[in-house]
């Protein structure tokens, strides 16, 4: 099996290295929080000390990082992975970041010789832990066969959705309606809970409903513990409600839900749950006083 470099390995690149190692590769990684790379070689992976090492280690590295300033750095910055992977390496991009920055760095790694494929994860971390979710793929269709094992051992669907880019928006437009449905489990467990309802039974029932989601199933059990162990970090979740709030105005998609949504996360930002679950949402509506 080829090495698979992972350059990012916070609760995503952590879970994506869980996976590899699960599935036999050889995995080296890098991260500026030693803790985290130390969590890598206790799975049985590599520790290198920078980006630049990973890319003359591996075949194919997977970049995990949580803003479009550091993958835009990462990949093409001077002691980049475009500048130090040997020619015919992959980078193989999983953050989340804009469709336009996704399809710049398409074009210049290829032109340096390398390979690029657009590959976001929709899945929580815990998700993504467990094998479930899905990877979204954009790219050459050539560079998806070569490397689709490889994806698949991360999790076992990887789905082909077209050029450099796509794959981004679909990722996009899947995490409009994670925040959606996140809001939306909130907001009906906080009035089941005030009319006095047993919130396990509430879960129970509506998971066996009409009204059943994703997130119902994921988040519902946190807001009815009061607990918010972050899956998705709040503060990271709001650059992904912006990059689709820019995504959406770039091709005229109205979003009015989205709006209300991104406003009632921002509120639970301001009173300082950055850190915790995006499901600590809640927090705001409990906040909220109804007229």
């Amino acid at each position: 099996m080829a090495t698979v470099g992972i350059v990012g390995l916070g609760l995503l690149g952590g879970a994506v290295a869980s996976r590899l190692r699960a599935g036999g590769h050889d995995v080296v990684g890098y991260d500026i929080a030693a803790d985290k790379v130390t969590a890598l070689v206790a799975l049985g992976g590599r520790a290198a000390p920078s980006a630049q090492a990973v890319a003359e280690s591996a075949a194919a590295v997977c970049v995990v990082l949580p803003s479009l300033t550091s993958v835009e750095d990462v990949v093409l910055g001077p002691r980049g992975l475009a500048a130090s992977g040997a020619a015919g390496a992959t980078i193989i991009q999983m953050s989340t970041i804009s469709p336009a920055l996704t399809e710049r760095l398409a074009r210049e790694v290829t032109a340096k010789g390398l390979a690029f494929l657009d590959c976001p994860i929709s899945g929580t971390s815990a998700m993504v832990e467990r094998g479930e979710g899905i990877v979204f793929v954009g790219g050459d269709p050539s560079v998806f066969g070569r490397w689709r094992p490889v994806l698949e051992t991360i999790l076992p669907r990887a789905v082909f959705v077209g050029r450099a880019g796509q794959a981004m928006v679909l990722k996009l437009v899947a995490n409009l309606l994670v925040a959606l449905h996140s809001a939306a489990a909130a907001e009906a467990l906080l009035m089941a809970r005030k009319a006095g309802l047993d919130l396990e039974l509430v879960l129970d029932v509506l998971g066996r409903s009409a009204a059943s989601s994703r997130m119902l199933e994921v988040r519902g059990p946190l807001v009815a513990r009061g607990e918010f162990p972050p899956q998705m970090k709040l503060d990271l979740f709001m650059k992904d409600l912006h990059l689709i709030q820019d995504a959406a105005r770039s091709v005229g998609a109205p979003l009015p839900l989205t709006d209300v949504a991104e406003r009632l996360y921002a509120a639970a930002l301001q009173a300082g749950h950055g850190g915790a679950d995006l499901s600590v949402v809640v927090k705001a509506l409990e906040a909220m006083r109804r007229s």
